[in-house]
């Protein structure tokens, strides 16, 4: 096989599961009931100025399980069908809004994370692991190498990847992809730090910032004055970091914007038309000090209750918590798509949920 290629595999089946890989054994489905009450109490106002984008006869919807570990959300209006992740599994997955398939659209996929469509429409995947590389897929299917070694080093993990519209691609790049065996094959980084990166329109690859422990989710303002970074390992919180942009390219100084105080764990988000921030939210697994007896053992129990922390919370443009959508999985990343850009689907741990919502995406 052509290494610059892959298959896209587009149907075998509609069916709500998606089959496993062929040796693997099958991600769990959970049951799912949506809410038979309107306003759906899964929708929280954490502050009156939230209200506005609730809508109250719409309920929250499992539209697909059957993953390991949902991401990289991306949706995609000329065809209705949006395309994310399942990256232990290898796979990029298709959910088609017009027959409510869940089909395998790419496997194997070099472990694929985070995907955005350019300006033209075509699909741009940071392959987590394996490759570690930024690509294009083509219209005629052609995968297009855009990036995969800085200063003649291998990239580390590139893990998520927003478009501005001068055309430029900007992408993070951590280490969780060579850090195991979950996402990927485990490898030693050769870049000396994680960084995130802006490739111009001409190709060309440059480090905007390097202050940042394992930078994962990003996105910008609307105006595109500001580029906001999730810094995975921040201390003692994870946190959202917002840096000016300036018209060369490069960014200014950061500052902080969110600080994710009650163990949450920051991963993707999207921003809206009106700038406010919908995070991906989940507990982010510190222990506790001292361990509690459970079934006649010591364990050492999280910090903070994953039930209530797995959702998605909204920030307004200054950082203040305004909104939760509480699910029964962590989310990882969403994206706003249907044909108005007002259906958020979130990409939840092994399913992918969605909820209409009185709020458009920015992009």
């Amino acid at each position: 096989m052509n290494p610059t290629r892959r298959h896209l595999i587009a149907g075998a089946g509609a069916s709500l599961i998606a089959p496993a890989l062929p040796g693997r054994a099958e991600a769990q489905a959970f049951p799912f009931r949506p809410n038979q009450r309107y306003p759906d109490p899964a929708v929280q106002i954490l502050d009156p100025s939230f209200a506005r984008y609730r809508i109250y006869s719409s309920t929250l919807e499992q539209v697909a399980t059957g993953m390991r570990w949902a991401e990289g959300p991306v949706y995609f209006p000329e065809g209705g069908y949006l395309l994310c992740s399942d990256v232990p599994n290898n796979r990029i997955m298709k959910y088609d809004e017009r027959d409510g398939s869940f089909t395998v659209f790419r496997a194997p996929a070099n472990f694929a994370n985070g995907n955005t469509r350019d300006r033209q429409g075509r699909l741009i995947t940071c392959e987590h692991s394996v490759t570690r590389r930024v690509t294009r897929t083509e219209g005629d299917g052609a995968i297009t190498v855009l990036a995969d070694g800085f200063e003649g080093k291998r990239l580390n993990a590139p893990n998520d990847v927003v478009v501005r519209s001068d055309g430029s691609i900007w992408f993070t790049d951590p280490l969780f992809g060579i850090n195991g065996e979950w996402e990927g094959d485990r490898a030693k980084p050769e870049q000396g730090t994680t960084h995130v990166f802006r490739i111009a329109p001409d190709g060309t690859l440059a480090a905007v910032i390097s202050d940042i422990v394992n930078p994962n989710g990003l996105a910008f303002s609307p105006d595109e004055s500001k580029l906001y970074v999730v810094e995975w390992k921040g201390t003692p919180n994870r946190s959202i970091w917002s840096y000016p942009v300036r018209p060369d390219g490069s960014v200014g100084t950061r500052t902080k914007l969110v600080d994710a105080t009650d163990q949450g764990a920051l991963d993707g988000f999207r921003v809206d038309r009106d700038g406010n921030l919908w995070c991906g939210w989940g507990s982010n697994g510190a222990l506790r000090e001292e361990p509690e007896t459970i079934d006649g053992r010591a364990v050492y129990p999280l910090k903070g209750r994953p039930e209530d922390l797995d959702g998605v919370k909204v920030f307004n443009p200054e950082g203040k918590a305004i909104g939760f959508i509480r699910l029964p999985e962590r989310c990882a990343n969403l994206a706003f798509g249907g044909p108005k850009r007002n259906r958020l689907y979130m990409a939840s741990s092994h399913s992918l949920y969605a909820l209409f919502v009185e709020a458009h995406g920015a992009v």
